[in-house]
């Protein structure tokens, strides 16, 4: 075992590195984006508090098209896009591309199911009392939706991880990349083993660290 991870472990530290760069990056990223679109996704719906039809058609349309295509394709399809962003179309800085761009529209469609979830009535008690659209949005919508905004950011963290070991098949970077080329390629069963577990244990870390401050965040116990 020690001359396991004499051989691999710092590899497999690096990659482990690279994942959560490739993954934290993404999703801060990914909410630059997607978090915005989401709210406008609500409030532009039928339901919401400035109906605009066309728009949310237009938008809904795009995010449904982004979500529907798989990862694997996506980051294929954007590599000339992700070229010219940022000179090279592998390894993990390469990665977070396509990463944004994936977890964008999912990201945008959670905020959009958080954000809905939000009582009616809370919102009209604003609007009677005179609450511009920016203050409901802020301190109506976002605050309510808190918790569920951040239950499914940790869905979204985990979904991001998984799409990077995915990009591992086409030179991605990090631990994916370690499972493909090693595990695969070179047959060495241990070291793929070892990825999926870390990979799973990240999840875990990840997901709980969310779920945990949603818990202490829920205004209802």
């Amino acid at each position: 075992m020690s001359d396991f991870f004499n051989q691999f472990g710092g590899m497999l530290w690096q990659g482990t590195l690279d994942t959560l760069y490739m993954v934290l990056l993404s999703t801060i990223f990914g909410y630059i984006i997607g978090l915005p679109l989401g709210i406008i996704l609500t409030i532009t719906s039928k339901e919401g508090i400035t109906p605009r039809p066309a728009v949310y058609r237009i938008l809904d349309v795009i995010v449904n098209i982004l979500r529907s295509i798989p990862f694997l394709i996506l980051l294929i399809m954007i590599m000339p896009m992700t070229k010219v962003i940022v000179g090279k179309s592998y390894g993990t800085a390469a990665t977070v591309v396509p990463l944004v761009v994936s977890a964008a529209p999912f990201i945008a469609r959670e905020v959009e199911s958080s954000l809905k979830e939000v009582d009616k009535g809370v919102i009209e008690m604003a609007q009677s009392m005179g609450a511009s659209n920016g203050t409901i949005i802020w301190k109506v919508l976002i605050p309510e939706a808190r918790t569920s905004l951040i239950v499914n950011a940790a869905i979204v963290v985990g979904t991001i991880l998984g799409y990077s070991a995915m990009a591992g098949t086409v030179g991605g970077g990090g631990l994916g990349d370690i499972a493909i080329q090693y595990g695969y390629y070179r047959y060495e069963t241990g070291v793929m083993m070892i990825t999926v577990v870390i990979l799973v244990v990240l999840v875990q870390i990840l997901q709980g660290i969310g779920m945990g401050l949603a818990g202490r965040l829920d205004h209802r116990k």
